[in-house]
């Protein structure tokens, strides 16, 4: 019996070692426009619904119909220019000839293990038909807020 109660207690004092073992993951994605069409567009800059980037809206063609862009850029001032018209130029995708390459980095610490890093790699080429990027280079402040 008293072997019994030995064994459960050391299985007690390993499952509480394992459950207080903790990980810590941290990603990063890269997401950069090549290829694509050298444009210089003018609309509103939004936050996404999903809130993690930004995009153009009200972008008019030469046609007159209204596109959105997804932006791309490594660039932090999106945040600030959000309700403001800027006039964004960059390479678009929506035009056949872009890629958009994304690589993704994440790390995963274990306290009392071994750490781990994958890394991954896609990229998407041609024609996407509502998935328009715009990787921008240079932006400028039209109007302090959109219509």
């Amino acid at each position: 019996m008293k072997l019994i109660g030995m064994a459960f207690g050391l299985a007690v004092v390993c499952s509480v070692a394992l459950g207080a073992q903790t990980a810590q993951t941290e990603s990063k994605s890269k997401v950069t426009v090549k290829d694509g069409q050298e444009v210089t567009v003018t609309g509103c800059v939004e936050p996404t619904a999903s809130g993690t980037g930004f995009m153009l809206s009200h972008v008019a063609d030469k046609s007159g119909a209204m596109h959105n862009y997804m932006l791309v850029s490594e660039d932090s001032d999106l945040a600030k220019h959000v309700g403001h018209r800027m006039q964004i130029d960059g390479k678009v995708t929506d035009r056949g000839d872009g890629k958009i390459k994304v690589e993704t980095k994440t790390k995963t610490k274990v306290e009392h293990g071994d750490d781990k890093e994958t890394h991954s790699k896609s990229e998407m080429k041609g024609d996407m038909a509502g998935a328009r990027f715009l990787g921008v280079k240079s932006m400028k402040m039209i109007a302090a807020a959109c219509p």
